[in-house]
Order: C-alpha cells, then sequence, then structure tokens
C-alpha cells in the first residue's frame, strides 16, 4: 500500500470564456488566482489557477479556458462534484451571496452529516460548500468575502462511476480508508496528509459515460511531499500494472498521470517547488508566466491571449 498520498493537490476543469472564468472564482467565490500562465500543450490557451494567499496544496482550482469550447455532457466515469470547505455556520452568507450573483444550482443538504451548499459554476461545473473545521487554514482575505466565511480550500471531490468497487480498490491502495457509506455514497479518508483527505464515490448504474467539455473536470491531482516520494508512488503503481507517465515538469510542481478504471485522469504532483518560485507572493498571479520553450514567443502568445479584466 502507498503511504505517500497527502491528500488533494489540485483539481483542473475546462472553460468556455477566459474573463467569466476569472471573474466567478476571484469575484464571487473570492479566491486569489495564484498563477496566470498557460497550457504546457496548447499556448494559445490560458491555465489559471486560484486558491488561498499562497495557492498551497489542497486549495488550487485551475482551468483551461478553451475559448468557444462546448459544455461537457455529464455522465459516469467522471469527477462529478469538486467540494470546497467553508467555515462552519457560514452557508447561510453563502446562499445570499451566490444568490445575489445569480449563480444557477443552488441546492441545500447533507451528506455523512455535513452540511453542504451546492452550485453550478459559469459552465454548468458541478460544486458544493461544505461547512468544515478550519483544520489550519485560512482563507484569501483579499477579496470582499468576510474571513469567518471564506473558503478555506478543497473538502475533496465525488466521483461518478458505473463501478464503484475497482476504484475503491485503488484509493485504499493509494492509502485512503474506506470510512462510511450512505445511499449510493462511499466516502474514503487518507490520514496524516492535508485537510482536503476526503473521497466520495457515488454508484451511478446505468448512466451514459460523461463527455467532457467546459464545465468538466480535466484531472485530479494528489498531493506528495517531493520528488523521492513521488518516485516511490509512480514504482508502485507501476509495479500494480498501471500505466504511468514519465516524470514531467510543471514548473510549480513535478507531475505523474494515469487512467482509473472508472476512467478519471489521476494525477500525483509534488507540494514542491510552489507558485511563489517565479513572483514574490505579494504579486502572484499578476504577470503572465510562460514555460521556458515559450518564452522566445511571448510576444504573439500575448497577442493571441485574451486580455484578463483584472
Amino acid at each position: 500500500m502507498i503511504k505517500d498520498i497527502k491528500g488533494l493537490h489540485h483539481v483542473t476543469s475546462m472553460a468556455a470564456d477566459a474573463n467569466d472564468n476569472n471573474q466567478f472564482f476571484t469575484g464571487t467565490l473570492g479566491l486569489r488566482r495564484v498563477k496566470k500562465t498557460v497550457n504546457f500543450d496548447a499556448p494559445e490557451v490560458y491555465h489559471l489557477y486560484y486558491g488561498d494567499e499562497v495557492g498551497t496544496p489542497g486549495s488550487v482550482m485551475t482551468y483551461f479556458p478553451f475559448g468557444r469550447m462546448p459544455r461537457g455532457k455529464r455522465g459516469v466515469g467522471e469527477v462529478g462534484v469538486t467540494e470546497f470547505a467553508v467555515p462552519k455556520g457560514s452557508l447561510a452568507y453563502w446562499k445570499d451571496r451566490l444568490a445575489k450573483h445569480d449563480v444557477q444550482g443552488l441546492d441545500e443538504g447533507t451528506a455523512f452529516g455535513e452540511a453542504r451548499l451546492s452550485f453550478e459554476g459559469p459552465d454548468g461545473d458541478a460544486f458544493a460548500l461544505v461547512e468544515s473545521e478550519p483544520q489550519g487554514r485560512s482563507p484569501w482575505t483579499g477579496a470582499d468575502v468576510p474571513e469567518e466565511a471564506g473558503i478555506l480550500g478543497f473538502h475533496g471531490a465525488r466521483f461518478a462511476l458505473r463501478d464503484a468497487a475497482a476504484t475503491g480498490e485503488l484509493l485504499t491502495y493509494m492509502g485512503y480508508q474506506k470510512a462510511e457509506s450512505e445511499g449510493a455514497l462511499t466516502r474514503y479518508i487518507v490520514e496524516g496528509g492535508n485537510a482536503a483527505n476526503t473521497i466520495d464515490i457515488e454508484a451511478v448504474s446505468g448512466a451514459p459515460m460523461a463527455n467532457q467539455g467546459a464545465g468538466s473536470v480535466h484531472h485530479i491531482a494528489f498531493a506528495v511531499e517531493d520528488r523521492a516520494a513521488q518516485l516511490k508512488v509512480r514504482e508502485a503503481l507501476t509495479e500494480t500494472g498501471y500505466q504511468v507517465t514519465p516524470v514531467i515538469d510543471r514548473d510549480y510542481f513535478w507531475a505523474i498521470y494515469f487512467r482509473t478504471p472508472g476512467g478519471i485522469l489521476f494525477e500525483v504532483a509534488t507540494n514542491e517547488p510552489g507558485f511563489d518560485r517565479d513572483e514574490d507572493t505579494a504579486h502572484l498571479g499578476e504577470a503572465l508566466k510562460l514555460p521556458t520553450r515559450y518564452e522566445q514567443n511571448r510576444a504573439q502568445i500575448e497577442k493571441i491571449l485574451p486580455p484578463l479584466a483584472f
């Protein structure tokens, strides 16, 4: 069994319009844009990162805004819901705030004894705010969301799968423990890591496979401390039969990827070096940062990318 996974690192999704995406996460949700860069494989497309003050692993939501990309179709074989943690007693504030911002899909409920507020992003993305203990985390206070209600980071994620057992077995191998079940939901928790330590699997029999597009999660990333731990994880996964990519330098972390039995793309990312490797903390996410191989094309790339309003 793998013992190096520390919870979630980041979640990466796809969007249609870069400015709508930026406004939603920095304006409506009050997160900080901690990095403005480009897709490594498509430099004409932004890669935008949102999180807490420094982009702590377990807090970072990232997006590829692909312009006129059509919306994805919900189904199985995907991360069905991305969940953010908020302080206890703050859901009334969030319900009012999201309603005032014309956010769609507002729905209050509970799961595993935790109060939650479901809602949709600009492209129909499925999100939930879950009341949680801070566990040492603090929200970004540079927006107009009060500190006592601010998003603390991720709570976890909910997978929608036809076959819950195979991915549950994988999570167990990755160090997660099966905690409890509630209807079609089964919860897995990893101990000893960060506070973004929860994965729920929803068994959905007979549903069609998801079709990725704007509003879909592209991949979900799990955190390890460093490259040495990542290599141990890669070796363990490869020996178990998974087809794992070589280590890839993503500038702000090193990454490996593999596809799960249920079809979800998993990443394992290092906590090092972090988002302050090329910007000081006070100015994170302000300047366009390019991977080294694209720096020579900066003028052309800047002409193609749509200017962000702020």
